[in-house]
């Protein structure tokens, strides 16, 4: 779901003003910015795949790597409804706050099992 909003955004059917605290200045920015996003996005499905034993893990990543990379997947997600509170917009901040809320305590979880 999150990898299809970035791809309205990158397309042009969500303004990118909506998007990112309502701080972007142009759209050279917001595909920087939408490219770190969805590949951190990539990354996390590819994590909580492997966490939830569908996905074989690398070797040279084990259990207890995966469950550290969770944990700072958390962390972030945790900042990141601070920083939707804090968004300009209306829409991001009833929106994505309880969203990324829900991933960060999501991330809890899979770091701590």
């Amino acid at each position: 779901m999150t990898l299809s909003y970035h791809a309205l955004i990158l397309t042009g059917q969500v303004d990118y003003r909506f998007v990112w605290g309502g701080r972007l200045k142009s759209k050279e920015q917001m595909y920087v910015f939408e490219t770190v996003s969805v590949s951190l996005n990539l990354i996390m499905v590819l994590l909580a795949l492997a966490r939830g034993g569908w996905l074989n893990a690398c070797p040279c990543l084990p259990p207890a790597v995966l469950r550290v990379v969770c944990g700072i997947f958390c962390a972030l997600f945790a900042l990141n409804t601070l920083g939707n509170l804090a968004a300009k917009s209306n829409f991001e901040r009833g929106v994505f706050t309880p969203l990324t809320l829900l991933a960060s305590l999501a991330f809890a979880r899979l770091a701590l099992e």
